[in-house]
């Protein structure tokens, strides 16, 4: 309880910080079940928190989608709750480029991958990249 009251968990995540604490394996799976039925345990919850956070925090869907893989969950509901998420990808990108590169186009081919190459690691596809620094909209 005092794991989940301070931020949301995945069960996989409680999992194992649970047992990094000394708590019995058969326990962990019972309790968890109760924590789940009484609906403080919810991994739709959690996702809908993490997301939100990240993406505030100037993450893409890539790279969100790649952190909570390795959290343990399972990619058909990160995938879903990415396109219910009601986060302007487009919108985010555009600001996370204009806090980092003052909204300054690349004037020659290495600042071009400079900036490409932040854009992807933050989580942007190439293609959505790609049209904000050819200075297309990000709609068209």
């Amino acid at each position: 309880m005092d794991l989940l009251a301070r931020r949301e968990h995945g069960r996989v995540e409680l999992t194992r910080k649970l047992r990094q604490r000394g708590a019995p394996p058969e326990l962990i799976d019972q309790e968890l079940d109760r924590l789940t039925e009484e609906g403080l345990l919810s991994e739709a919850r959690y996702l809908e928190s993490f997301i939100s956070y990240r993406s505030r925090s100037g993450y893409g869907p890539a790279r969100i989608r790649e952190e909570l893989s390795q959290r343990g969950l399972h990619r058909s509901d990160i995938d879903q709750a990415l396109r219910e998420c009601g986060v302007d990808w487009a919108g985010q990108l555009r600001d996370v480029w204009q806090r980092k590169f003052s909204g300054q186009f690349p004037a020659d081919p290495r600042a071009r991958a400079q900036q490409t190459r932040f854009l992807v690691y933050r989580g942007f596809s190439m293609e959505m990249v790609g049209r904000l620094l050819s200075g297309r909209g990000l709609d068209d």
